[in-house]
């Protein structure tokens, strides 16, 4: 039975096995479709197959950053089980394809996993890491930061649950610079504890800035202490109260995790002034691990059921 290339990628999306494997397999069963799954599954290939069907809502968030700072990238990756997201290969797998994602600089997840890697591509790689780790394997996301004149500081926390990717302007090269690069640590670190949303007042949209002064205003209504105050005075309290707003959201001035009595605008401007240059928090990217994904949850006497 003949085969055409549409086969080949049929049988690759219901396997996941790599183009290769997949063409092999038709060739060594004349084109059948179900003797070359078997094949495959035969030869230890389509293990993927048999873990499409789970939900892979455990893994880790890992970093790559290049030896000159100038490069930074985030990745996520997914699994079923807290273990395997713990141990050494699925953490060394994390790496190796954020470094692999500063080399090639995907514009998106769906190039990246079509870019050719080790012999194959990147998708034939995961591929081959779900039989042999045994669980199913997700690449979920990634973000890739380059600056020219600065720096990019990668934190990774609690063992990947979350990642942070903090990227710092530069007048002048600090790259070797020890107490610079310990300052973007402690600040990305504070990232990581507090999630600001954004970096300075003037990102945050208007529309959020509305909603929030809604609530303001309702808060502000609901209060019998200001029930005889005239509207003038309750915008003046309501504008007030968004200032609290903003340090919530926005990470400039928050009270700095290591030092409280400064904000982290006055850390950057204090250490500018002291090295003689402009510093300027210019973006950053937060992970955190799983977020948004559903958890399998099943009730034991249906697990119980299947088995039988």
């Amino acid at each position: 039975m003949a085969f055409t290339a549409k086969d080949v990628a049929k049988l690759r999306e219901i396997t996941g096995a790599g183009m290769m494997d997949c063409k092999k397999a038709l060739t060594h069963t004349d084109g059948d479709m179900d003797k070359a799954a078997e094949y495959l599954r035969e030869i230890g290939v389509n293990i993927a197959m048999k873990k499409s069907s789970r939900i892979a809502s455990e893994g880790a968030v890992s970093s790559y950053t290049s030896q000159d700072g100038k490069i930074g990238v985030l990745v996520e990756i997914n699994c079923e089980s807290d273990f395997v997201s713990k141990g050494e290969g699925f953490q060394t797998m994390g790496k190796k394809l954020a470094e692999h994602i500063a080399k090639i600089k995907p514009a998106n997840e769906e190039e990246f996993l079509k870019a050719p890697y080790e012999g194959g591509t990147v998708n034939d790689f995961i591929t081959a890491e779900i039989a042999k780790i045994g669980e199913k394997i997700s690449f979920r996301r990634f973000s890739l930061q380059e600056i020219a004149n600065g720096h990019e500081e990668a934190y990774i926390h609690m063992g990947g649950k979350i990642g942070v990717l903090l990227e710092v302007e530069t007048g002048k090269d600090l790259s070797g610079d020890a107490e610079f690069k310990t300052m973007c640590h402690d600040i990305a670190m504070h990232i990581a504890a507090f999630a600001p949303k954004y970096l300075y007042n003037e990102e945050v949209p208007a529309e959020e800035i509305d909603h929030e002064k809604e609530i303001l205003k309702i808060q502000a209504l609901n209060d019998p202490k200001n029930a005889n105050k005239p509207e003038m005075v309750l915008n003046k309290m309501i504008e007030g109260r968004l200032g609290k707003f903003f340090k919530e959201v926005c990470l400039i001035d928050q009270d700095f995790a290591k030092d409280a009595s400064i904000t982290i605008r006055q850390l950057v401007d204090g250490f500018a002034k002291k090295t003689g240059t402009q510093i300027k928090l210019k973006k950053f990217t937060r992970f955190v691990m799983g977020e948004g994904l559903e958890k399998k949850s099943e009730n034991f006497a249906e697990e119980v059921a299947k088995m039988m």
